[in-house]
């Protein structure tokens, strides 16, 4: 998960083009790109045991398929939006989407895991700079009155592809192999590179970010307390939902037809929990994230409890689906409630906060698999989600206290 900043107008050009109908097509397109390359990132989640056996690796080792494409995005989306500098954005985009395209087709056709790994690190590329450089595209395709609904269409691509790459790329892969999932992937980005050819004009940067620019966040406290809970929150999670569809297979014994319809179903209800965070954060954005990892853990912790069969798959899928739908609409709103002065600077931090996060769960998540089964990297998941939730719940109410104080000193 990957969430774009809220706020670009500081990235605009100097004239705002029209808004006509080639320039919502070329915002389609940035939107049906990053749908892509979130569902690449992903893939290998809901494939993990079908790509193991298919390259001879352990489900621990394929789970660097994970790891790795994250520790770079980490570094590579703060690293690119400096080093590009006045970069002409058509040309970063263009060149990120076929970068995206060339990943998909190298892990289709990888015929032993080491390609597969170059794949990966290639698509890591991809992800810290789509993160990067995706929303401030889509503003400067249409007049300033239209900026919002551009970015809330980029914003679709990301949650479609969040709650629907993974269940999508489970049905390919077990109707057609994992080799094919990839493929279809890779075909819809190149579909997308032509468009984006065709249709994106020149989007020059209105100034260049400084590297002094990405510290501001880490200024504040609210800020601080929020990537704090990232990594715990989405570490936890990864840690386990790397491992997701062995999980279904060997501790609930579901059969094929069982785990794809209980991703499927994860999917669903990923949406509705996108919605219900939206909802919340409106409200409180301490509340949606407390309320997100409180479910998450309760999922972690039940599956080691419940037994198995499809039913109690299905309680834990759910809760599950739910809690990380709210996720990331949380952690977006509370960065943009910590820095709303410097948002892409807070953006760009909790960006390569969830990469890291990702990485690092994933890894973990990888190596207590591999030396005590998937059963074990339950608790452990859960454990890191309520540390999270202690520090929303403890940490995350300081800011709000000063603000009120600073408010009664004004008034």
């Amino acid at each position: 998960m990957n969430a774009p900043c809220s706020s670009c107008t500081d990235a605009l050009s100097e004239a705002a083009p029209d808004t006509s109908r080639s320039a919502w097509l070329a915002v389609g397109s940035i939107a049906v790109g990053t749908f892509a390359m979130v569902t690449t990132e992903f893939l290998p989640i809901g494939l993990l045991t079908d790509i193991g056996a298919g390259l001879q690796i352990s489900d621990g080792t394929a789970g660097l398929m994970v790891t790795m494409p994250g520790v770079l995005a980490a570094f590579a989306g703060p690293a690119l939006i400096v080093a590009s500098g006045r970069l002409d954005r058509r040309t970063v985009m263009v060149t990120l989407t076929a970068m995206l395209v060339a990943s998909n087709l190298l892990a289709a056709f990888a015929p032993n895991f080491a390609t597969m790994l170059v794949a990966r690190l290639l698509l890591g590329l991809c992800i810290g700079g789509f993160w990067t450089f995706a929303p401030s595209a889509a503003t400067q395709l249409v007049a300033s009155g239209s900026q919002a609904r551009a970015m809330s269409l980029v914003l679709a691509g990301v949650s479609a592809a969040t709650v629907l790459g993974v269940p999508a790329g489970a049905l390919v892969g077990t109707l057609a192999g994992w080799r094919a999932a990839f493929g279809l992937t890779g075909a819809l980005a190149a579909v997308v590179l032509a468009i984006q050819v065709w249709l994106l004009p020149a989007m020059p940067p209105a100034r260049a970010i400084r590297p002094r620019d990405l510290l501001t966040p880490l200024t504040r406290r609210m800020a601080q307390v929020g990537l704090l809970a990232v990594l715990f929150l989405v570490a936890g999670h990864f840690a386990a939902y790397t491992y997701l569809k062995p999980l279904l297979q060997q501790v609930f014994g579901l059969d094929a037809n069982g785990v794809t319809t209980l991703l499927l179903a994860y999917g669903a209800v990923g949406f509705f929990g996108t919605f219900v965070g939206g909802t919340l954060v409106a409200r409180s954005v301490r509340a949606a994230a407390l309320l997100a990892a409180v479910l998450l853990a309760a999922a972690l912790l039940l599956s080691t409890v419940v037994g198995g069969g499809f039913l109690a798959g299905a309680a834990v899928v759910v809760t599950w689906g739910i809690a990380f739908g709210m996720i990331p609409v949380a952690l977006t709103g509370w960065m943009m409630e910590a820095v709303p002065d410097a948002p892409e600077a807070g953006q760009a931090l909790l960006v390569s906060g969830f990469q890291v996060a990702i990485a690092s769960g994933a890894l973990l998540g990888g190596l207590v698999v591999d030396g005590w089964g998937i059963s074990s990297a339950m608790p452990l998941s859960g454990g890191l989600v309520l540390v999270a939730a202690v520090v929303v719940g403890g940490l995350g109410r300081a800011p709000r206290r000063a603000a009120l104080a600073a408010s009664a000193e004004r008034s």
